[in-house]
Order: C-alpha cells, then sequence, then structure tokens
C-alpha cells in the first residue's frame, strides 16, 4: 500500500518562507546562493515563496534528483501549517482560529538553480521536489506549537535539530502576513522555514546524492522519509 501526502494535489501552490531560523539565515547570508534583497542576514520583514503543486509527493516516495542537472540538490525540513478557515486580512491575534493542522515538508532545492536565476521558485519547484507527511495533526493535538521540536537526518546522521519556537517570524506573523491582500483558502498550506544545518551550510557543500535517505520528524506528527532517485 502507498501512503500519499495528506494534500496529494494542492488546489494552489505551496506558500513557503525562507530565511525564517536566526541560524539558518546567517548560514543561507554566508553561502554565495542569498539572491534575497537587500542582502541582509536576517530579514526584516517574511520572505514568501511558492512550490507548485506537481512538486509534492508523499512519503517513502523517491526524490527525482535526477531532474536536476546541476547535481546541486539539498533538503530542507520544515513544519507546515495548513489553513482550515478561509479568510483574508486575518490578524496575527485570531491567526490560529484558521489552522486546521500541521504537517512537514522537505523543502527540497536544487542549490545552482536557485543561485543562477537569482530568485528561489525554479529551484525549488522541481517534479518531485516537495516531500509530504506522513500524516496531518489537527490543531488540537497541538497546544503549544512552539514547544515541537524538527530533527532532520541524512542516512541516519543528524543534520538539522531546532524547536519551532526558534522561528524569527512566529505563525501567526506568517498568517497575517499571507493574508493581507491574499485570501487563505482551506487547504492552502504554509511551510514555515527550515532551521541551519543544510548542505550548503557545509564547506565544501555536501548536496544528497543517489540512493540517499533524508528523514525528518516532528513528533507526534511523526518521520517523513524520502530517498534520492
Amino acid at each position: 500500500m502507498t501512503l500519499l501526502a495528506p494534500i496529494p494535489r494542492p488546489a494552489r501552490n505551496v506558500f513557503c518562507v525562507g530565511k525564517n531560523y536566526y541560524e539558518h539565515s546567517k548560514e543561507f547570508h554566508n553561502s554565495g546562493f542569498d539572491a534575497s534583497a537587500g542582502k541582509n542576514a536576517i530579514p526584516d520583514v517574511p520572505i514568501f515563496f511558492t512550490k507548485p503543486p506537481s512538486s509534492v509527493i508523499g512519503p517513502g516516495a523517491s526524490i527525482p534528483a535526477h531532474l536536476d542537472t546541476s547535481n546541486t540538490t539539498d533538503y530542507e525540513g520544515e513544519l507546515a501549517v495548513v489553513i482550515g478557515t478561509c479568510g483574508r486580512g486575518i490578524s496575527a491575534e485570531n491567526a490560529f482560529d484558521h489552522v486546521y493542522g500541521y504537517t512537514i515538508i522537505n523543502d527540497v532545492t536544487a542549490r545552482h538553480i536557485q543561485g543562477l536565476h537569482r530568485q528561489w521558485f525554479l529551484g525549488k519547484s522541481i517534479d518531485g521536489y516537495c516531500p509530504m507527511g506522513p500524516t496531518l495533526l489537527t490543531a488540537d493535538a497541538v497546544p503549544d506549537v512552539g514547544a515541537l521540536q524538527l530533527i532532520t537526518r541524512v542516512n541516519g546522521a543528524v543534520r538539522q535539530d531546532a524547536m519551532v519556537s526558534d522561528l524569527i517570524f512566529d505563525i501567526p506573523t506568517l498568517i497575517e502576513t499571507a493574508s493581507a491582500g491574499i485570501t487563505l483558502e482551506a487547504g492552502d498550506i504554509i511551510a514555515t522555514g527550515t532551521p541551519a544545518g543544510v548542505g550548503i551550510g557545509f564547506n565544501p557543500p555536501v548536496y544528497l546524492r543517489k540512493g540517499d535517505q533524508v528523514s525528518i520528524t516532528i513528533e507526534p506528527i511523526g518521520e517523513l522519509s524520502n530517498t534520492v532517485d
């Protein structure tokens, strides 16, 4: 039996946030791949980009890194928020009233493509570059989302380890910012950003290779594990 992503084919692009953990923001700023405006290590406002529905795959599915001819595919473990109640102009104070639940996303990225085009969409939107799952945990099961711990392992070795409370811009701020002029709809997904420890943070960078296994754990959501093809 094949376990699909909790939302196998999102109705709209996945909302994603870049540079939203302090240490990752610094490592990305120093990597040479940062084309964001201002060249500030720590952003003044949330940085949004998107990944198309065709990038979503489920737990256990292969990450098709062979589609990245530059061989610079990297991992980014992230907590994702799923909207349950639509709204526009949502205040930070009321933001959690619009959250249905949480899942895990791997914001897989072709770094050379990301840098070459001086923006993030193409390098992050290759087919299969958004593993999601393994479950969708309802918000009522998470009394304190900041207390969730994200751990990413590559071939069993810990690469990322951070608390959601370490976000630069918290979930209410992200929802308030995104919804200021865009109606957030039920089923929309917001990936909240990745902590330090990605492949480009190493010197030299350590990219994913065929056969590597990337496993992202956020309990009690579970473990999202995918093998690189």
